[in-house]
C-alpha cells in the first residue's frame, strides 16, 4: 500500500486552520462591570425612575437575574469575588483599600491557558496592579470622572475627556488590535455610578423636569433595629451640600481641578445658576430639606448613569458592525446594589434587598432565550466558574461558586441552591455599618450582627419587602428561626467560615 505524506508546510498550514477554527468556536465574553448602579434604576427591572434602552437591549436579546446576590456589598471585594469565585474570607479580601492578592489563582489566567487574549479596562480598585491580563489600564484607585489617569503596564497618563466615554474608547480600540486569532475575555471596569455622581456635560440637567416619588421605606425610624439606628449613610445627615451635590463648590481645586477651562465653565454655569441659585431661593429646613437633598442626589445619580447607558450601547454597536455580535457573550452586572433613599439611605452595605441584590444580565446567542428571565438565587462567587464553563475551561474543585450555566440553557431538572450566604465587614468608617452576616431564602432573610450591635434581625420578604418589621424573637415564629439558624451553620461550614462559626 502507497503512503503519502503532506509536504511539511501544507501540514502546519491545515493544523494552523484547524486550531484557528476551533478556538473561534469558544464565545468571545464582555464583561461591563459598572459600580454602585442599583437594579431600582434599570428599567428591564420595572423601575419607573430612569429609562436605560440600552441595558434593556441586552435583556430582550438575553435574560435577566431577578435574584443576583453578592456575598460582601461592597466595591473591592466584589471585584476580588469575580476575579476569584471565593468568598472574602477565603480570598482575603475582605476590606476596601488594601492589597489584593493577585498571585492567588484567578480564573483569566485560566482562561490565558486554555487560549483565550484576556483584558481589564477600567476601573480595578485592588490596590495592586492586574495578573492574568494580556492588557490592562486601569484608573488609579476609585478613578477620576473628568479627565482621569490611566495606569499601564510600563506609564501612567492623564486621557483628557469623560471617563465613561474614555474606557469605551480604550475597549474598542484594545477589540481593534487584539490576536484575531483567539478569542477574547474583556472586563469594561465602569467607574459610573459613584459616589459623588458627576455626569457628562451633555447629561447636566437631564433629569430636571422630574419629581421622583419617595420609596415608601424613606422615613423608616428603624425600630427595634440597633444597627440600623447607628449607621451613618443617611440623605438626611451624611449626604453633603456641597461635595455631594454641588452647592457653591469651589471649581478650582480638588476633583474640580482637573477640569479644562472649557468644561469648568459649562459645570459652573449649571451648578451655580440652575442647582445653588434655586437651593438659595427656597431657604429649606427640616423634612423639606431632606426632600430637596433626595431630588437633587437622583438628578445626579441619573444624569450619570445616562452615560453608562449610552456607552454601553456603542459597544453592542460595536459587536454588531463588526461581526462579532453572534459569537460573544455580553454580561452587563453591578459590584453590589445601591440604596436610592430606601430607608432613607444612599451607600450599600447592609444586608438588606437594595444592595445585597444586585443587577445581572446576560445576552448569550444561540444558547440564551431571547427575553427571559430566572428567579434563582444566583450569587456572585458563581460568575467566574460560569464563565470557566462557557469558555470550555476546567473549574478548579476551591471554586466555591457554582457555574448556573444550566440555568441559561433553561435545563429543568438542575438542581440550585434554595438559600444565599452573605457576610459583611467594614468597620466602623465610612459609614458605621456594623458587620453581619446571614441568610437569605425565596421567602425570608435572616441577619446576624456583631461587632458591638449584637443583635438578629429576621423578615418575612413575601409580607415586608421593604424590612421594615424585625420578626426576630416574635411570638409564632420560633419554627421558622430554627430552620434558617440551622441553614445558616450549615452555609458557613460549607464555606468555611471559621469567624461567623463561632458567633452562631
Amino acid at each position: 500500500m502507497k503512503i503519502f505524506r503532506l509536504p511539511a508546510s501544507l501540514l502546519l498550514m491545515l493544523m494552523t486552520t484547524v486550531n484557528v477554527w476551533s478556538q473561534q468556536k469558544k464565545p468571545n465574553i464582555i464583561f461591563i462591570f459598572s459600580d454602585d448602579h442599583a437594579y431600582q434604576t434599570i428599567s428591564a427591572y420595572g423601575s419607573k425612575l430612569a429609562q436605560t434602552p440600552n441595558i434593556d437591549r441586552i435583556a430582550q436579546q438575553g435574560l435577566i437575574f431577578r435574584n443576583a446576590l453578592v456575598t460582601n456589598s461592597i466595591c473591592g471585594p466584589s471585584r476580588a469575588t469575580l476575579l476569584t469565585g471565593k468568598y472574602s474570607h477565603i480570598n482575603g479580601y475582605t476590606l476596601n483599600e488594601k492589597k489584593f492578592n493577585v498571585g492567588q489563582q484567578l480564573f483569566p489566567r485560566l482562561l490565558q491557558q486554555h487560549g483565550y487574549q484576556t483584558a481589564w479596562i477600567g476601573k480595578w480598585h485592588l490596590g495592586n496592579l492586574p495578573e492574568g491580563f494580556d492588557y490592562w489600564r486601569i484608573l488609579n484607585n476609585q478613578g477620576q470622572y473628568y479627565n482621569p489617569d490611566f495606569i499601564g503596564p510600563n506609564d501612567t497618563s492623564r486621557i483628557e475627556g469623560y471617563v465613561t466615554n474614555i474606557i469605551t474608547t480604550l475597549s474598542e480600540n484594545w477589540l481593534n488590535n487584539r490576536d484575531t486569532s483567539k478569542p477574547f475575555f474583556l472586563v469594561v471596569g465602569e467607574k459610573a455610578t459613584h459616589r459623588e455622581w458627576l455626569p457628562d456635560l451633555q447629561d447636566l440637567g437631564a433629569y430636571d423636569d422630574k419629581t421622583f416619588p419617595l420609596p415608601a421605606s424613606f422615613h423608616d425610624d428603624y425600630k427595634n433595629r440597633i444597627a440600623a439606628q447607628r449607621q451613618d449613610m443617611t440623605i438626611d445627615k451624611t449626604m453633603r451640600l456641597k461635595e455631594d451635590l454641588k452647592v457653591h463648590v469651589g471649581y478650582e481645586k480638588g476633583i474640580y481641578g482637573r477640569f479644562t477651562p472649557a468644561q469648568r465653565e459649562q459645570f459652573r454655569n449649571y451648578y451655580e445658576n440652575v442647582v445653588s441659585r434655586e437651593f438659595d431661593s427656597l431657604h429649606l429646613s427640616g423634612d423639606a430639606l431632606v426632600q430637596w437633598k433626595y431630588q437633587r442626589y437622583l438628578k445626579d445619580y441619573l444624569s450619570t448613569a445616562r452615560s453608562l447607558d449610552r456607552n454601553i450601547g456603542a459597544l453592542l454597536d460595536y459587536l454588531d458592525k463588526n461581526g462579532l455580535a453572534e459569537n460573544t457573550v455580553v454580561v452587563y452586572a453591578s459590584d453590589q446594589g445601591f440604596y436610592m433613599g430606601e430607608h432613607g439611605w444612599f451607600d450599600k452595605r447592609f444586608m438588606y434587598e437594595e444592595s445585597l441584590r444586585t443587577p445581572f444580565i446576560i445576552r448569550y446567542p444561540g444558547v440564551v432565550k431571547p427575553g427571559s428571565s430566572s428567579n434563582k438565587l444566583m450569587l456572585n462567587i458563581d460568575w467566574a466558574p460560569t464563565i470557566l464553563e462557557m469558555a470550555g475551561a476546567p473549574v478548579p474543585a476551591d471554586i466555591q461558586g457554582t457555574s448556573f450555566l444550566p440555568l441559561l440553557k433553561a435545563e429543568e431538572t438542575t438542581a440550585w441552591r434554595n438559600a444565599a450566604y452573605y457576610h459583611y465587614y467594614e468597620f466602623p468608617e465610612p459609614h458605621h455599618v456594623y458587620p453581619h452576616f446571614g441568610v437569605r431564602t425565596g421567602d425570608y432573610s435572616l441577619i446576624r450582627f456583631y461587632g458591638g450591635a449584637d443583635s438578629w434581625e429576621l423578615y418575612d420578604l413575601k409580607k415586608d419587602p421593604q424590612q421594615l418589621h424585625n420578626l426576630y424573637g416574635e411570638k409564632g415564629m420560633e419554627k421558622i428561626t430554627a430552620g434558617l439558624k440551622a441553614t445558616l451553620k450549615s452555609l458557613i461550614i460549607q464555606y468555611k467560615d471559621q469567624e461567623a462559626l463561632k458567633l452562631l
